[in-house]
Order: structure tokens, then sequence, then C-alpha cells
């Protein structure tokens, strides 16, 4: 680690650091669908098939014991409607305001990792560019007498950093593409309910 920041310099230490807060966030974003037990399909269908055959309470008692997002919005949505009071407009407005609250809740922190992966390349590039113009005036003092050892090793140096920048956006941008979906798959499935 000490190495790749003694040949990398500034622009290896700006990325190490993007990605120690990359996989913060992504251990971050791990536990909060744990948490809200995204992967839990089955709750809310069962649940729904309750409430079709007319039993709503124990419908609300099954949802009632999980946390799922999906779920959350169904138990609303089986409340009001056993509310006779309750406008059926004003309902589904409070659903979806409902929904689309869990919804942002699950997407915060997404941005700054969609951030980390479109700029740790860029940086990556930037150390390249730096390193060779670092590494060309050592060849252009060498004159003729130019070692391929010296050439090697300036382009080793400007090369480290454009593989560190990948080495960052790629496991940001899988992380950030499965998360995407999985709150749009999130988002169907509570529409559908």
């Amino acid at each position: 680690m000490l190495s790749l920041l003694s040949l990398g310099g500034p622009v290896v230490a700006i990325l190490l650091a993007m990605s120690i807060v990359s996989l913060t966030i992504t251990l971050l974003k791990l536990h909060q669908f744990k948490v809200a037990r995204i992967g839990d399909r089955r709750t809310p269908q069962q649940a729904l098939r309750l409430y079709e055959a007319g039993r709503s309470r124990e419908a609300l008692g099954l949802l009632a014991e999980t946390r799922n997002p999906t779920a959350r919005v169904l138990a609303l949505a089986i409340q009001g409607r056993l509310h006779q009071d309750c406008a059926e407009s004003k309902l589904r407005e409070e659903v979806a305001r409902v929904g689309r609250d869990l919804l942002e809740d699950l997407r915060c922190y997404l941005r700054p990792l969609e951030v980390i992966a479109a700029l740790a390349p860029l940086l990556g590039l930037f150390g390249t560019v730096l390193g060779m113009m670092e590494a060309f005036p050592r060849m252009a003092q060498a004159g003729s007498q130019v070692s391929p050892a010296v050439l090697s090793g300036g382009i080793w140096e400007a090369l480290m950093t454009t593989a560190v920048g990948l080495a960052v956006a790629i496991p940001a941008v899988a992380v950030l593409s499965w998360l995407e979906r999985s709150i749009e798959r999130l988002g169907h499935e509570m529409e559908s309910a």
C-alpha cells in the first residue's frame, strides 16, 4: 500500500480514499437492504392472497412482522381500505407518497457511489498523464543515452495510476448497477401490490 502511494503520489492517495468511501457505502447499503428485507417477496404475496380471500386482519398481522418496504406500503393500503371514511383517491396518493419516500431512503448514498465510479478512471488517467509528463523530461535530459530502464520505469509508474483508477471504478459500477436494479425492482413490486 505504501509503495503504491509513493509511486502514484497524490492521485493514488485520492483513489485509495475513494475506494474506502466506496467500500463503506457498499457495506452500509448491504446492511440497509438486509434490515429492510428487500429480498422478501413471499410475505407481501401471502398477505395479498389473505386480503383477497377476505382475511384482512390476518394479512395485516403478517405484514406487521416484516420491515420490507412493499409490505409496509401494502399494509397502509389495506388499513386504508378497512376505513370506510377514507376516499380511494386520497388513499392512493398517500400510499404512493409513502412508497416514494421508502424508495428514496433506499437511494440515499447512491450518488456518491456514482461519482466515484465515474471519477476514478478519470483520476487514473490524470495520474498517467502526470507520470508521463514527469518521465519525458527525464528522457530529454538523457539525450541520446536514453536507457530503456528510464523509459519503462516512468511509463510503469504512469500506467499504475490508471490501473488503480480502474480497480476502484469497476467494483463501484457493478455495485451501483446492482443496487439501482434492486431498488427499481422493489418499486415495481410496490406498484404491482
